[in-house]
């Protein structure tokens, strides 16, 4: 039911914007420009389907801080089916079989910070706002 890859072509690429697009720019009224930014050649991207439907995505880079995970976007109608953590894991998998070193991290929005403490993240910080919503920062601890 659920598959996921490490997007290696221009159409899972399209397809990955394509969720992301609707998820922040268009439901979370994110600013198209800080969605899509410098980073996306360089970031490894990831795509999940749904019954061959594209329905999520996420991107890791790499910073002076550690790994940086980004840009997880599940669309509407798919959430609460476990694609999130499907996701999540295959990208946790990705990035401690060759980064297992280095520091881990995200900005998780305060809806998601349950999810992700459920997965091995603490928060670190006070929150802040990211294009006018609140997040946390959040280190992975396994």
């Amino acid at each position: 039911m659920i598959t996921l890859k490490r997007v290696n072509s221009q159409e899972d690429l399209k397809a990955a914007h394509t969720v992301r697009e609707q998820v922040f720019v268009l439901e979370q009224n994110v600013p198209r420009e800080a969605e899509c930014d410098q980073y996306e050649a360089t970031a490894k991207h990831y795509l999940a389907m749904y019954d061959d439907v594209p329905c999520g995505a996420a991107r890791w880079r790499e910073t002076e801080q550690g790994i940086k995970l980004e840009r997880f976007a599940v669309l509407q109608p798919y959430r609460n089916k476990n694609i999130g953590a499907h996701v999540l894991q295959a990208v946790l998998e990705d990035v401690l079989a060759n980064h297992a070193d280095k520091k881990i991290y995200l900005n998780a929005q305060l809806p998601a910070v349950n999810f992700y403490k459920r997965h091995g993240f603490i928060t670190e910080g006070e929150m802040f706002s990211e294009c006018a919503i609140d997040h946390y920062k959040m280190v992975y601890k396994g």
